[in-house]
């Protein structure tokens, strides 16, 4: 089953569109939007750290897709004048792999690791050392004969993201000094995104426009950076370069991306649970076959934005559509489902 190739809303799609991404990150703490508690307690943290001339604690960054983690990272090294070291989690499945990389490391460096939750275990172990005794022990040879040789490294900052914090060992998350975990952005921090990357775009969008892209963003910024683009496009080809709130709700609309910002695929989702399957209850593998997708695609794109907003509910028996999904596709209420829901409605 093939995924949807060019879709607007997903948080975890990294397109051609990257570099662009790049250059609409923020590059302070003081430009950075929409999370005002952990940008004043990051901004605490290095402050100190600095103030006291050492080497800031490591920071773990948690939240879902396109908040933002990858772009605080960068703001840290900024803010630091360090230099910054990316790698992920699935790209060391090996502790020699981490090791290479710790040894490599400067006095002061930044070292964001993403997806961190994906890590091997043997890394993981290695890891623990490194992050509070500042050394790695690798083992030479195999057999009777092998030997540990303690490697010493110098003192680094690490910066985790994931977007399973739950998935973290126990041991690992305790060695963080400062965790941030990031919400979903209001749509008052979203038009002052979309307006700023506007900007540095050279589109001229005006307030309600940004409000139109704001209220579709499922309160990500990248999707909203992401959605902007799409609208410069369609503005571009058919409205002379113009984007007024008119042209952007047709773009956006072209893109079959609703007025509450549900997909093509977020919509699939609905009409299956509760038009095939009687509202529910329906299991997330029966679920995803329906419509065509994969059970991750369903899960990690689809589900969460859904079950947010009101429109689905996951059970132990599976996943289960609430009246305003119903409402939201034109759909009349079952009677059944009224009265399941009839003490949960307004």
């Amino acid at each position: 089953m093939a995924k949807l190739a060019e879709d607007p809303l997903d948080p975890h799609q990294h397109t051609d569109d990257q570099a662009v991404d790049g250059a609409l990150r923020p590059p302070s703490l003081a430009e950075f939007r929409g999370q005002p508690r952990v940008s004043e307690q990051l901004g605490l943290v290095l402050a100190a750290a600095q103030h006291r001339g050492a080497v800031p604690d490591h920071v773990l960054l948690s939240g879902p897709p396109g908040l933002g983690k990858t772009t605080l990272a960068m703001i840290i090294a900024n803010e630091l004048n360090a230099p910054l070291r990316i790698s992920s989690g699935p790209a060391i499945q090996h502790a020699g792999d981490l090791a290479a990389i710790l040894s490599g490391l400067a006095e002061g460096e930044v070292f964001f690791l993403d997806e961190i939750h994906r890590m091997s275990r043997p890394a993981e172990e290695m890891l623990y050392l490194a992050m509070e005794d500042f050394r790695v022990d690798v083992i030479v040879g195999k057999g009777p004969g092998a030997t540990e040789i303690p490697l010493e490294i110098p003192r680094f900052t690490l910066v985790g993201a994931t977007t399973r914090a739950g998935l973290l060992p126990g041991p690992l998350r305790d060695r963080f000094g400062f965790t941030g975990q990031l919400d979903y952005y209001d749509a008052t921090d979203l038009v002052g995104i979309v307006t700023r990357s506007a900007s540095l775009l050279g589109v001229r969008v005006d307030h309600a426009s940004a409000e139109v892209i704001a209220s579709r963003s499922r309160g990500t910024p990248r999707i909203a950076n992401r959605l902007l683009r799409r609208v410069r496009d369609y503005a571009l080809v058919k409205a002379s370069g113009r984007v007024t709130p008119q042209v952007a709700a047709a773009a956006l609309e072209l893109y079959e991306v609703d007025e509450l910002g549900l997909d093509r695929l977020d919509r699939a989702v609905l009409e299956a649970v509760c038009s095939r399957f009687g509202g529910g209850p329906v299991g997330l593998s029966t679920l995803a076959m329906s419509v065509g997708e994969e059970t991750e695609t369903v899960e990690e794109v689809a589900e969460p934005y859904l079950i947010r907003q009101g429109f689905l509910m996951r059970t132990p028996r599976g996943r289960v559509a609430t009246p305003r999904a119903y409402r939201h596709l034109g759909l009349s209420v079952p009677a059944s489902r009224a009265d399941l829901f009839s003490d949960s409605e307004d």
